[in-house]
């Protein structure tokens, strides 16, 4: 899926029977890169639940925050945690302002979060956002249908193409997985 944010890619995986989240560490200001080794994922909830942005770093971690106080209230289900975010964040006024997407997944799911009110499970288990989105996205499409490669394995070479391709998206991988 295709962001209006630069400075980042994110993917997420899941193939079989395993989930793998990815994120490249370039950090930008304006055409200036800033940092390489930022960490555009993590994990939650004692490791049960994976996360990841594109957009404002700000704005990220304040929808973090706001993410973990939802999966906490609703005892770690992540497809209410993710409803109730979303509707909180297209309807309150602060929120609202908030430019960033959330990729979530746990065992089960994997959604896209946005603050239009977008809440998206992918049909094949793939998703990815950010600038390099599409490209990476592409990548892990193909490398699932034509090799024998896990989920993290998938999502590893599929940023390294990105990271090709894609003048916001470094080869700095972070990797979490379930």
């Amino acid at each position: 899926m295709s962001s209006p944010f630069h400075h980042t890619t994110i993917l997420c995986v899941r193939h079989g029977g395993q989930v793998a989240m990815a994120g490249d560490g370039q950090v930008t200001l304006g055409s200036t890169v800033v940092k390489h080794g930022a960490r555009k994922i993590r994990k939650l909830l004692d490791g049960r639940i994976l996360a990841g942005f594109a957009g404002s770093a700000a704005d990220a971690f304040s929808l973090f925050t706001k993410f973990e106080a939802k999966l906490e209230e609703y005892r770690g289900n992540l497809e209410r945690a993710s409803v109730e975010l979303v509707k909180d964040w297209r309807t309150d006024r602060v929120l609202r302002r908030l430019e960033a997407h959330l990729v979530v997944a746990n065992d089960v799911h994997t959604y896209l979060l946005s603050g239009t009110g977008d809440l998206i499970e992918p049909d094949d288990g793939l998703i990815a956002i950010g600038s390099g989105g599409p490209m990476a996205l592409a990548a892990a499409r193909a490398l699932a249908a034509h090799s024998s490669l896990s989920a993290r394995e998938i999502a590893q070479e599929a940023m390294k193409i990105a990271a090709t391709l894609d003048i916001y998206t470094n080869s700095s991988i972070s990797l979490e997985w379930l």
